[in-house]
């Protein structure tokens, strides 16, 4: 079992929005586990309070309770992924451009979404 790193729009979308691969997962891309860093869910509380994204975020935060969460801390979440990948290399779940390219820079891997399928980029 690999463990995924996620970042937080990565978790809102994965809680929020429908998956088509979801189900084949193990097949397409391996066995992997989505881990949530206590940076990422920090900004998740902080966000509920915000009133245009309050449902999705307390939707998230729910669908991420059963999550093993891992202590990343910080208060730049990009930025804790980044150090985190440069020091132990691993998986990060993003849709960010620009962090996708730093994590791949620094020698990690990356699962995103494509027309409502996630996929992995090396």
């Amino acid at each position: 079992m690999v463990d995924v790193l996620c970042d937080t729009n990565f978790l809102i979308h994965l809680a929020t929005k429908r998956i088509k691969n979801i189900d084949n997962i193990d097949v397409e891309i391996g066995s992997i586990s989505f881990v949530v860093p206590k940076v990422v869910e920090d900004e998740l509380f902080n966000l509920k309070n915000d009133i245009n994204k309050k449902q999705e975020i307390l939707a998230t935060l729910d669908f991420i309770k059963k999550f093993k969460t891992i202590a990343i801390n910080g208060k730049y979440a990009d930025k804790e992924l980044i150090d985190y990948i440069k020091k132990n290399g691993g998986i990060v779940g993003t849709m960010d451009k620009a962090l996708k390219k730093e994590i791949k820079e620094n020698g990690g891997s990356v699962i995103s979404f494509s027309m409502d399928k996630m996929v992995l980029e090396s």
